[in-house]
């Protein structure tokens, strides 16, 4: 600011007057404090009469927006000791007691010892002194453990001697890692992911196997990748064939469920998302014994090429799905707890029943229903063809579908061993 012409008290108290309804602010500290110098030195401040004094005192406070106390403490540090700025105060430091040397020897030594931990450092510095009988090592012989670490993040540590460690995992704080506890309730999908084998370093098709615990009402769908392009409109599809509300999806440590997007999708349709713990390999057994029993029992092992997932995919959701929903029997666990506490589960015969028996079977089975859907329209679906005559539209659609596949692969065969031009 350069207000040089202002040189009397009269100028000072017309300029306030003037500038009521306006305010000033700089920018810098230290320019603040050398303009407030100056003008102290410029009025003579301290052989003002009182009068004068505060006129100069509401210029100073109008221009520099400080407050009336910081101003005061301002003035009186000018008349103390004619400078106005920060006091750097003296900060105790304890005494150096190792040297540049001493941390010269330190990084020697974790150069050839290959960065041991500090208690064998410390033990090494100990046998060079009093073993070794080298005094070079005699202030390092007494170090701590800790200040070993300490000198390690020194600059002269650094200059000597870099360590590179090998990047560390970081924990996904996705998903809630627990087993799902449905208490009897529908809703709680156990879910996994079963490839399709590779060929000649060619992944083939995935499928997305979700399992109800309680109903084991069972969806099975096919992609060609496990990235998110084709995984979200999966899972979507996968969550609305269910008729009833998910609640809770549980799936294994794998990148392709615990990520932000599918976290995104199921907090978006209120569906919370767990993960296995560790250890603890029955967490998602239930999905694990379906992808035997069915996937790989009418799919099977050999490898599919990841084109075929759309027309394995309408498969599923066309013949598969509705066998293994409506006509397929499973057996149900029964809990008895004996006298100790103890629960032990039985499967007995009386308890096996379809996956939809078992769902219209529960108490207040109808409020787990999403809306839209009732019983009369499912016992349509499942009473509209027999169980055999589910099974044999399955079984020669599925036929159907592999003899294409097969087709395919022995044309594509033929072509590279020279049959076909």
């Amino acid at each position: 600011m350069n207000d040089r012409n202002i040189k009397k008290l009269d100028q000072i108290r017309q300029f306030l007057l003037g500038t009521k309804l306006v305010e000033f602010k700089s920018i810098r500290t230290k320019d603040r404090y050398r303009w407030i110098v100056k003008t102290l030195k410029r009025f003579d401040y301290h052989k003002l009469c009182k009068k004068d004094k505060g006129s100069v005192r509401a210029y100073i406070l109008k221009i520099t927006g400080y407050s009336r106390q910081q101003i005061t403490r301002l003035i009186s540090q000018h008349r103390e000791s004619n400078w106005i700025g920060r006091r750097k105060r003296a900060r105790w430091h304890f005494p150096k007691l190792y040297t540049q040397e001493d941390i010269r020897l330190l990084a020697e030594t974790d150069k050839y010892h290959n960065t041991l931990s500090g208690h064998a450092t410390k033990k090494l510095f100990e046998r060079a002194y009093l073993v070794y009988k080298d005094d070079k090592y005699k202030r390092l012989a007494n170090i701590s453990v800790a200040h070993i670490y300490n000198l390690r993040r020194s600059q002269t540590y650094i200059q000597r001697y870099q360590h590179f460690t090998k990047t560390q995992r970081t924990s996904v704080a996705i998903g809630e890692r627990r087993k799902p506890a449905p208490n009897g309730q529908p809703g709680y999908l156990r879910i996994d992911t079963v490839h399709q084998g590779d060929l000649d370093k060619e992944k083939g098709v995935y499928y997305i196997n979700a399992v109800d615990e309680v109903t084991q009402m069972e969806v099975i769908c096919s992609v060609e990748k496990i990235s998110e392009n084709y995984l979200i409109p999966v899972l979507e599809q996968l969550i609305n064939k269910f008729p009833f509300i998910i609640k809770e999806i549980h799936a294994d440590n794998g990148s392709e469920y615990i990520n932000k997007t599918v976290a995104n999708l199921l907090k978006k349709l209120l569906i919370e998302l767990t993960k296995s713990r560790a250890r603890r390999s029955n967490d998602n057994a239930l999905v694990e014994s379906k992808n035997g029993a069915l996937v790989r029992k009418h799919l099977g092992y050999m490898h599919i090429n990841q084109k075929w997932a759309p027309a394995i995919n309408d498969f599923c959701r066309e013949y598969l799905t509705p066998y293994i929903n409506f006509h397929r029997p499973c057996f149900f666990p029964v809990t008895i707890i004996d006298d100790k506490g103890k629960q032990k589960k039985f499967y007995p015969y009386k308890a096996m029943m379809t996956p939809y028996e078992k769902l219209k079977s529960l108490s207040n089975a109808k409020e787990y229903l999403k809306p839209g859907i009732t019983f009369t329209t499912l016992d349509k679906i499942a009473n509209e063809i027999t169980d055999l005559e589910a099974a044999k539209k399955m079984h020669n659609a599925r036929k159907k579908l592999f003899d294409k596949i097969d087709a395919q692969n022995l044309l594509l065969c033929a072509k590279l061993h020279g049959v076909y031009e």
